[in-house]
C-alpha cells in the first residue's frame, strides 16, 4: 500500500471524499452481508415479519414502524405519480418525476411523523435478516 506521502494530491483528495461519505451512509457495510450472496435468501412473508417483531423487543417495534414508514412512502409515490403527471408531462415529458416526487415528500412525511431519525432501522433490518438467515438454515 501506499504511503500518504507519495499519494497525489488528486488521489488524497479522493480518498478522503469516499472516507467522508462512507461515514456517513455506512449501508454498504451494513448490507455487504445480504448483497450478492451466492445464494439468495428466500422470500418472506408478513406473518414472518410478524413473527419477528413479535420476538425481538428491541428491534421488532424499530422494524414494524419502519415498515409502515415505507408504506406512507409508497402512497405518497402513487399520489405524488397521479396529482403532478400532468404538470410533469407539459413540463419535461417525464411522468416518473411525479412518483420521485410523490416518494420523496410521502419518505419526509413518515420520517417526521414516525420520528424515524431518532430510530436505527439499519440495525433493524439488519437484525431481521440476520434472524430470517437463521430461520431458514434450521
Amino acid at each position: 500500500m501506499e504511503d500518504s506521502s507519495s499519494k497525489s494530491f488528486l488521489r488524497k483528495q479522493w480518498d478522503e471524499y469516499k472516507e467522508f461519505w462512507a461515514d456517513r451512509f455506512p449501508f454498504t457495510n451494513v448490507y455487504s452481508r445480504y448483497i450478492g450472496r451466492e445464494q439468495s435468501l428466500p422470500s418472506w412473508s408478513e406473518s414472518d415479519v410478524n413473527e419477528f417483531i413479535a420476538s425481538d423487543p428491541v428491534h421488532g417495534p424499530t422494524l414494524k414502524t419502519a415498515r409502515e414508514a415505507a408504506n406512507i412512502a409508497l402512497y405518497g409515490s402513487a399520489i405524488g405519480a397521479i396529482t403532478t403527471a400532468g404538470f410533469a408531462w407539459k413540463y419535461s415529458k417525464s411522468l416518473h418525476g411525479g412518483a420521485v416526487f410523490g416518494w420523496t415528500f410521502g419518505q419526509e412525511i413518515a420520517n417526521h411523523a414516525y420520528q424515524l431519525y431518532r430510530l436505527d432501522t439499519m440495525a433493524a433490518q439488519a437484525k431481521f435478516m440476520d434472524w430470517w438467515e437463521n430461520k431458514c438454515r434450521r
